[in-house]
């Protein structure tokens, strides 16, 4: 382990009792790690399959961990004690799901940054962060997004 701390910028999301297991996950984290600041809540339709809908936040959390670290000994530990089942079906509802899209500076699961439920609330903790496909601000593609699918503001849920 380093004494380097590192940004982690945490992707949350859950349909399965979505306010308690947000606020859940933010808890735990702040257990194991700083929370620099938390994004608004979001809520968006369920993609890939039938569902009820998200609420998504976004966090930056500080660690001394690596991703894979971070991963196995962080975010995989508090999926399963929210109750996060994995199965075949990918886009299968959720308690929790914690993903790492942004390390330090650099992008990681790309795959996700054009979905709004992520590239929203992210856009709000690092506007300016040039998107690492679309090469403009990630306040920019957010707004993009924003008019091309339904995610609404949900400032009646408060996580941190």
């Amino acid at each position: 382990m380093t004494t380097d701390l590192h940004q982690a910028w945490l992707s949350l999301g859950s349909n399965i009792e979505a306010e308690s297991n947000l606020r859940k996950a933010v808890q735990l984290l702040r257990e194991v790690g700083k929370i620099v600041s938390v994004s608004s809540v979001w809520e968006s339709e369920s993609i890939g399959f039938e569902g009820p809908n998200f609420l998504n936040a976004c966090i930056l959390f500080l660690t001394h961990l690596q991703p894979v670290e971070l991963k196995e000994q962080v975010i995989r530990p508090i999926e399963a004690k929210l109750g996060r089942i994995r199965s075949a079906e990918k886009n299968a509802p959720r308690t929790i799901d914690i993903d790492i899209v942004l390390f330090d500076d650099q992008p990681l699961n790309t795959d996700f940054w054009d979905y709004a439920f992520v590239t929203v609330p992210l856009a709000e903790l690092t506007p300016d962060f040039q998107h690492p496909v679309r090469h403009k601000n990630l306040s920019r593609v957010a707004e993009q997004l924003r008019g091309q699918v339904w995610i609404a503001p949900r400032p009646d849920v408060v996580i941190s």
